[in-house]
């Protein structure tokens, strides 16, 4: 299944998208050795990215043609993530500009391993694969600095 949006990160983790549907998404990963840490598990970083994917995919689901930027994400590690990784995530609740989602990881095991909670921002609807708000706007050379 299609992401909807190029994210250049997400092909290079490898997730893939499984499920995308009211309110609904789900999320296969399963971690290279380059993504892994000092102890060979999941590194926290790439389980902080699977959880952001799929809570935004879950609320993109809704509609999909708007894009979406992450305002607020909080994660809990439960337990080492080992083998295949699956993230189940679930819109929460929706309003007209915002989107509030949870997800969790799951092992090869069926054992919960990572959860998070999220806040979204709806932007302007996708052009090219870009949400319109999104996009970086160049610093100027001398702007001051804070």
């Amino acid at each position: 299944m299609n992401f909807r949006v190029d994210i250049p990160f997400v092909h290079l983790l490898g997730f893939e998208l499984e499920q995308f549907e009211d309110g609904q998404a789900q999320v296969r990963y399963i971690p290279l050795p380059e993504h892994r840490n000092a102890f060979g598990v999941a590194h926290g970083g790439a389980l902080m990215t699977l959880l952001d994917v799929a809570m935004a995919s879950a609320a993109r689901s809704v509609q999909p043609d708007m894009g979406l930027v992450t305002i607020e994400m909080k994660t809990s590690f439960m337990q080492t993530a080992h083998g295949t990784l699956v993230c189940k995530g679930r819109l929460m609740h929706r309003s007209r500009s915002m989107a509030f989602a949870e997800a969790t990881v799951f092992d090869a095991a069926g054992q919960a391993c990572a959860h998070a909670t999220g806040t979204f921002k709806y932007t302007r609807p996708l052009a090219g694969g870009v949400a319109l708000a999104a996009m970086p706007q160049p610093c100027p050379a001398d702007a001051p600095g804070p």
